[in-house]
């Protein structure tokens, strides 16, 4: 062998060596490394790693705990996407192992067809879902159990479209079975918010008015807390409520605001929802009466508070207001009183909001003033400076009206506040005497403690109060819409509306910790800078609009007037030529004014798609350019080291 021919064996082999060291590097690393659960969560969220809320439950637990994960792995029609999805929930729970240590024991089970792991999973209340057409395929099984002693909480089916609620679904059902104790929560509302049984003879009489299911915010509430309905004319509030919580109080009696003011100085606290205009009350009303939506107030409270609350008018604002599209073929319309609130709207700091990023404010009110002594008061949410309080009739007409006559206090509003501090009653006199007296008569002569006891006038233990300025947000059409998968029924939160509600009931009376959980979820991010942009945008194109508009206006007006003049029909042909030119001018002015404000609408639409469209195809193409332009400069860096040697 000469010593080219040489030198190319050796090349040969060398590389053959080479490849197969690096194969056997590669498989001893992958099965050094293969039984650990090491995860790089490169999210700027870390939304696939355990939120801190969790990791202290799980250090804190004492007691062992049970998790039973029931997946059918084996059924031939399974799709890709839900095996996958079962794979990210198998990894999460060994995250729950890691940091649960033995207080934390995770079995897999696969029910297959009258197996002892299908009977497991039917008696602790997980379902199988029919594959195939017409439920006649495999039945399917992806849920979990979750068990200490005796109490067990499943989730009976774990959705993908729930996946950015997985982690909470799963750390909630651990809470609730290490305190399977329940918060009793009082409810006040005049809306039918814990639903509605109508008489059989009422539903034949009025086929429109049907029962209705209780709000999916009490429904979500009940899950974690015990819910107490009370009358809207309650003269007390038992001991053994915990938390308040008001959703459009409206009409109060003093008595009623006198147990509330009670209430809150012995210890409890308040969450209220409070709304200058009701859209579901409207709603509501229009099935029986028509009548203009009601607003809702806490009246001697918030004066003794050092809060008021303008129940005339509704906040519009250009800059978070939505785009709603009437029709299916019509373009988005802009609702300056629908707002969504992003972050930059949202308190950061606070436990309740910090981790919220999109919320729906629905024909909303404000809060103004700074406390009364004593109370300190924190904004969670609010407007942006391009904002103005709207009469409520002006807030029925359409959204381009209220813009056009738009004129901005240039001061942001607060939509939401919490009062934390000692609180001084609103009835200093004691309870109003019309009650005391009405109390005493119906005791018959026993003793009326509500009416002899002696009021309290300041709250011993420092107290807090949540109010938050509509109460239609929380309505289920504003914050959740309900999905269908493989046959199962759930509801989808739209929104992080019902988070909020979730959260502030946790904080005024539960552990705090799963708020940093529920509220997590997948981050949305909207372009608030084309917000501000088709704000500023309209704002310039309005007052050209509303020029048109007047002069449109006053040229209708200019032919109602003339033609006044023309008396009755028998009169008409002795109109003067100069009447019926002066007609035939206003209404040339009035076609031509018509077609200058459909052209200069058309301006304004085309300006704020290209704002759209601009900042859409910048995203997409950033990216790309950078990789190309780094991929270019490499190979040119390259070229030139290969050009030296």
């Amino acid at each position: 062998m000469d010593h080219k021919d040489k030198k190319t064996f050796e090349k040969y082999l060398y590389s053959v060596v080479g490849i197969a060291g690096m194969l056997a590097v590669l498989i001893a690393v992958n099965m050094l490394f293969g039984s650990c659960s090491l995860r790089l969560d490169a999210t700027q969220e870390d939304l696939f790693t355990l939120t801190e809320g969790t990791r202290q439950i799980l250090k804190e637990m004492d007691t062992p705990v049970a998790i039973r994960f029931y997946f059918s792995k084996d059924v031939a029609q399974m799709p890709p996407a839900l095996k996958t999805y079962a794979e990210r929930v198998q990894d999460l729970l060994k995250e729950y192992r890691q940091h649960g240590g033995d207080n934390i024991e995770i079995t897999r089970l696969n029910p297959t067809p009258d197996s002892d792991a299908e009977d497991s999973a039917n008696l602790d209340g997980v379902t199988g879902q029919p594959l195939g057409a017409f439920g006649t395929g495999d039945m399917l099984y992806l849920g979990l159990a979750v068990s200490c002693f005796d109490e067990t909480v499943a989730i009976p089916f774990l959705s993908p479209e729930r996946e950015n609620l997985l982690e909470y679904d799963i750390t909630r059902a651990l809470y609730r079975v290490l305190h399977p104790e329940k918060v009793k929560v009082g409810v006040i509302s005049s809306l039918p918010v814990m639903g509605r049984t109508m008489p059989p003879q009422m539903m034949m009489q009025m086929p429109n008015m049907q029962n209705q299911p209780p709000w999916q915010v009490i429904a979500e509430l009940r899950r974690d807390v015990e819910v107490v309905e009370l009358q809207s004319d309650a003269g007390s509030i038992d001991e053994d409520i915990r938390l308040l919580l008001l959703i459009h109080p409206k009409d109060l009696k003093d008595k009623t605001l006198y147990a509330i003011d009670q209430f809150l100085l012995r210890g409890g606290k308040i969450l209220a929802f409070l709304d200058p205009m009701s859209m579901v009350e409207s709603q509501n009303q229009q099935q029986m009466q028509f009548m203009p939506p009601g607003a809702s107030t806490l009246g001697k409270l918030l004066d003794a508070w050092g809060i008021t609350f303008d129940t005339e008018k509704v906040i519009a604002d250009t800059v978070y207001m939505a785009r709603i599209r009437r029709r299916q073929d019509a373009p988005p319309e802009a609702m300056p009183m629908v707002l969504n609130l992003h972050t930059e709207a949202i308190d950061p700091e606070d436990p309740a909001t910090g981790q919220l990023d999109n919320l729906l404010f629905v024909f909303g009110g404000a809060f103004a003033g700074d406390g009364a002594e004593g109370i300190a008061k924190a904004v969670l949410l609010r407007t942006s400076e391009s904002v103005q309080p709207v009469e409520k009739f002006m807030a029925q007409a359409s959204g381009d009206r209220v813009i056009r006559e738009f004129k901005s206090l240039e001061m942001a509003q607060a939509l939401a506040i919490r009062l934390t501090g000692s609180f001084k009653t609103a009835f200093p006199d004691g309870k109003p005497e019309d009650d005391a007296a009405s109390d005493s008569k119906d005791a018959e002569g026993d003793e009326a403690k509500d009416a002899a006891a002696e009021s309290l006038k300041e709250s011993a233990t420092e107290s807090a109060v949540i109010l938050v300025g509509d109460s239609d947000m929380i309505f289920d059409h504003f914050c959740v819409q309900r999905g269908n998968f493989l046959g199962t029924s759930f509801l989808q939160p739209i929104n992080d509306n019902l988070a909020m509600v979730q959260n502030m009931v946790e904080q005024l009376s539960g552990d705090t910790r799963l708020i940093s959980i529920r509220s997590r979820g997948a981050i949305n991010r909207p372009l608030e800078a084309i917000a501000k942009l088709q704000a500023r945008a309209e704002q310039d194109w309005q007052e050209e609009i509303k020029s048109l508009e007047d002069e449109l206006q006053e040229a209708r007006t200019k032919i109602s007037e003339l033609q006044r003049e023309k008396g009755t029909a028998s009169d008409k042909a002795f109109i003067s030529q100069e009447t019926q030119e002066a007609i035939r001018k206003f209404r040339q002015k009035e076609a031509e004014t018509s077609k200058q404000l459909k052209l200069v609408r058309k301006k304004l639409r085309r300006d704020i798609d290209f704002l759209e469209n601009s900042v859409t195809w910048l995203n997409i193409l950033v990216m790309p350019i950078v990789v190309a332009l780094g991929g270019l400069g490499l190979a040119l860096f390259k070229r030139q080291r290969m050009v030296r040697k």
